[in-house]
């Protein structure tokens, strides 16, 4: 676990950051400082926009917190594992809580694809967006992952690189141990896409244009039926410890 302060409020602002800048806090922010947390001029909150890593600022104040000066770095950037989470989307608090888990499990992308059995026919591309950043806030993470436009399951497979390795769980697949299954392939240059489909299961000329992707392996995420957000959890969970950055920790402590 790295040293970090989760003592500290932390926000996200979408501006540049470097010693001695002054940031302009917007409404919401400013409520959440001053009314919810008590804090006053003086006091200190963390900050991070995706790109020049976390920094400490000092909170200004007039008649309730309005802007942040930038005072020292307390994490240098960092970058996530070219790790894309391919999903059916969700309805609502489900989709929420999806996205949030996602981010928090190191996914650098997020990209619906919409299947003949998905339950919703629109996707709240904002209210993803603040899942990620609320995410990231809450969890010390720098680096937010990229929320891309839907697309249908037809057109996200024509134009994917092929020379990625496409992860796809399908609870019809007859591989008993995933773990094992991930760790006979070699780690892929060019990325992972995890591909979990929608709660009715693929229809079988999906299923059937999948099995023909190039670089797939194709898993079942063990004996019992999952819901689309908890195969989420699982599916990135086994991808990060054999493929991802959990495999290069490992690594290192046993050196």
């Amino acid at each position: 676990m790295p040293d970090y302060d989760f003592s500290a409020p932390r926000l996200f602002v979408d501006v540049p950051l470097g010693e001695g800048l002054t940031v302009a806090l917007e409404r919401d922010q400013s409520n959440y400082l001053g009314n919810v947390l008590r804090l006053a001029a003086g006091d200190t909150v963390l900050v991070f926009n995706g790109r020049d890593g976390e920094w400490q600022a000092e909170i200004v104040v007039r008649k309730r917190p309005d802007g942040l000066i930038i005072r020292m770095q307390t994490r240098q950037q960092d970058t996530l594992p070219d790790l894309t989470y391919v999903f059916a989307p969700l309805k609502h608090a489900r989709l929420d809580y999806m996205v949030q888990k996602a981010v928090e499990m190191g996914a650098a992308c997020l990209q619906p694809v919409m299947t003949r059995y998905t339950q919703v026919s629109r996707v709240n591309g904002e209210r993803m967006r603040a899942n990620v950043i609320e995410a990231a806030e809450q969890c010390g993470i720098l680096s937010l992952a990229d929320v891309s436009d839907p697309l249908p399951l037809e057109r996200y497979l024509a134009q994917r690189a092929p020379e990625r390795l496409l992860v796809f769980c399908d609870e019809a697949a007859e591989v008993a141990d995933p773990l094992a299954a991930l760790k006979a392939v070699a780690r892929p240059v060019a990325g992972i896409d995890l591909l979990i489909g929608p709660e009715g299961g693929f229809a079988e000329e999906e299923r059937a244009l999948l099995l023909r992707q190039p670089r797939l392996v194709r898993l079942a995420l063990g004996p019992r039926i999952l819901r689309a957000d908890t195969a989420a959890v699982a599916g990135l969970a086994v991808i990060q410890s054999t493929l991802g950055d959990w495999a290069d920790r490992l690594e290192l402590r046993s050196r």
